[in-house]
């Protein structure tokens, strides 16, 4: 599980005319995958090499329904505590 944000990113491989536009596969843009993530209230961001892409795209959606549940039952328990005092608050 993984507290972070992926972004995909297709970007061209270089200024037109320099030697890293000349991509060797022929491919106008590649994709970039940024994982961008908070460290002691500051934002960071790493690169994913493509063996990585796809757990921490799972690892992110692991946190996202983690984070999803925990929000629902944290509201039930509200609405219920609400209900029990009967419009005291």
């Amino acid at each position: 599980m993984l507290r972070a944000r992926r972004s995909d990113f297709r970007i061209p491989p270089g200024p037109p005319g320099s030697l890293a536009a000349k991509c060797a596969s022929g491919e106008q843009l590649h994709e970039q995958v940024i994982l961008t993530y908070s460290e002691q209230s500051r934002a960071r961001s790493v690169s994913l090499p493509g063996e990585l892409i796809s757990p921490v795209r799972k690892a992110t959606a692991r946190y996202r329904r983690a984070r999803q549940k925990l929000e629902a039952e944290a509201n039930a328990g509200l609405e219920a505590l609400v209900a029990q005092l009967g419009g005291r608050a």
